[in-house]
C-alpha cells in the first residue's frame, strides 16, 4: 500500500515520448523553460529547472500533479501530451 507522502509516477514508454509533447506545446506557446518551472511551482508542483529539463529530455519521469499542471498551463488535454510522435509532426509528402 502506498504511503500518504508517495507520489505516482508516469512512465515514458518509446511509444510516447511525453517530455517532448510538453516541450513541443511550451515552446508553441512562447514560454521559456525558466518561466514554465515557475509557472508550476505556483500551481503547486515541486520541480526545479534541472527536474524540469529531464521530464522534456525523457530522462526523469513526471509526477500526475505535474502533468495535470502542465495541461493547464499550455491549454491542452492529456491526450496531446500522451499523443504519439508520430502523430505530431507534419507530414513531409
Amino acid at each position: 500500500m502506498k504511503s500518504e507522502k508517495s507520489v505516482d509516477r508516469i512512465i515514458q514508454v518509446n511509444s510516447i515520448n511525453i517530455g517532448k509533447n510538453i516541450a513541443r506545446l511550451r515552446k508553441q506557446m512562447n514560454i521559456k523553460q525558466t518561466d514554465m518551472v515557475a509557472k508550476l511551482q505556483t500551481s503547486g508542483v515541486d520541480i526545479s529547472v534541472y527536474s524540469y529539463n529531464r521530464i522534456e529530455k525523457g530522462t526523469q519521469n513526471p509526477t500526475v500533479l505535474f502533468l495535470y499542471a502542465c495541461c493547464r498551463i499550455l491549454d491542452c488535454d492529456m491526450n496531446m501530451i500522451f499523443a504519439s510522435l508520430d502523430q505530431n509532426e507534419p507530414s513531409h509528402n
